[in-house]
């Protein structure tokens, strides 16, 4: 009985120190400092609205009113349209006496009239270097015989010389990347363009040696063809350069150029065979226009060697008398007069560095300037262009001194039916 009631209470005791033992280790895990965790955020559900400002109530106010506008807009279809009809006259300004180019003048310094009305420069652009040009060249069989007589003294050089050389010497002095860019158009009996604007020397050299390597096909010389082409574009063969499958293109011609200083450069006899636009009709365009032509003209030395032994009007055979030499020059003299350029008769070899050296310089300096003609002008008329320089700014224009190269005409285009 005794033996019993031990075992029990041995049992007990266990049990009670266990249970002890138990209560110390929780109490002792609940006892220790407890490490706090990272707060994450701002630990807040739920936060309370903070009051808007004052600048926050305008602007939403401002975005309901605009909605709103913009809900009840009536939509209106018409579409105002404003013409402006901008005359662009090229300038260059040089002295008369020593013919020193004047550079560095301003608006100010510029007056220009039509039909002897005082007109508002409303467009004005200093001379800048970058100049784009267009050489056209005469490449037909007559032009090269003509120049032919440069080789009397028994030379083997080819005709078709006369007329390539200035268009190699210009090409490759004085187009200058990034900024210069030129294209060339050969004709004779129809213009073709040899190579759209570039300039990247690869390329120049190749209408170089094109010019070079070939010889001239046709007699015909077909040039108010040409310069219309040149000028205001049209259809006209691919470009040779460009090796297109396509055997025609529309050429978009100087006045699709978005440049300031445009020009071309005619290398030319003067002499036109059939042409289907007529005299009067290229001088409209290029009175319109309003693209400078610097014109070299060549046959010079066979007129000076032959002309005594021409007829007065063409031969039988077809071949140019005085009189059309004659004409051939009133009409350069002309073209290059109406349009603000120049004209250089060359004879010699030697003149060619200096007239080349001039229309660079030329082309250089030119003042672009504009003025709105308004919309009543009547459609297809002449209008007489003049512009004043006062270059020491009295007031008084230097006309004795100065002379102001520009065109003295431009021409509305016609109504189109």
């Amino acid at each position: 009985m005794q033996t019993f009631c031990l075992c029990r209470f041995s049992r007990l005791f266990v049990v009670l120190t266990a249970l002890f033992l138990a209560f110390n280790a929780i109490t002792f895990a609940q006892s220790r400092q407890q490490k706090p965790s990272t707060p994450v955020g701002t630990e807040k559900k739920n936060q309370r609205p903070v009051p808007k400002t004052e600048e926050e109530l305008k602007r939403e106010e401002e975005r309901r009113r605009l909605a709103e506008e913009e809900k009840n807009a009536v939509v209106d279809d018409e579409v105002v349209k404003i013409k402006t009809n901008v005359v662009n006259v090229d300038t260059v300004v040089y002295n008369k006496k020593t013919g020193q180019i004047i550079t560095g003048l301003k608006k100010e310094n510029f007056t220009v009239f039509e039909n002897g009305v005082k007109q508002e420069i409303t467009n004005f652009a200093t001379p800048e270097a970058p100049i784009t040009v267009t050489l056209v060249v005469d490449y037909s069989r007559l032009a090269a015989a003509l120049g032919s007589a440069a080789n009397r003294g028994g030379g083997f050089e080819p005709g078709k010389m006369e007329m390539v050389r200035p268009v190699a010497y210009f090409l490759s002095k004085f187009i200058k990347p990034p900024d210069d860019y030129a294209s060339v158009i050969a004709f004779d009996i129809r213009p073709t363009p040899l190579t759209d604007f570039t300039n990247d020397p690869r390329r120049i050299t190749e209408v170089i040696n094109l010019l070079l390597r070939n010889n001239p096909a046709f007699t015909d010389s077909n040039l108010f063809d040409a310069l219309k082409l040149s000028l205001v574009g049209g259809k006209a063969d691919s470009v040779v350069l460009e090796n297109t499958k396509e055997e025609k293109m529309e050429y978009g011609g100087m006045v699709s150029v978005n440049s300031k200083r445009r020009a071309i450069i005619l290398v030319s006899t003067g002499i036109d065979s059939m042409s289907r636009v007529n005299y009067d009709e290229i001088r409209k365009i290029i009175q319109r226009t309003g693209i400078p032509i610097y014109i070299i003209g060549t046959g010079e030395m066979f007129l000076k060697l032959y002309e005594d032994r021409l007829g007065a009007t063409d031969s039988i055979t077809g071949f140019p008398g005085r009189l059309t030499f004659l004409q051939a020059k009133n009409t350069l003299n002309t073209f290059a007069k109406e349009s603000g350029g120049f004209y250089y008769p060359v004879t010699f070899e030697s003149e060619l560095p200096s007239v080349l050296q001039s229309i660079n310089t030329f082309m250089r300096n030119q003042y672009s300037i504009g003025y709105d003609a308004g919309e009543n002008q009547e459609a297809g008329k002449k209008y007489k262009l003049e512009v004043k320089v006062d270059v020491n700014g009295d007031g008084i224009p230097e006309d004795k001194q100065y002379v102001v190269q520009h065109r003295p005409y431009y021409t509305t285009p016609k109504e189109k039916k």
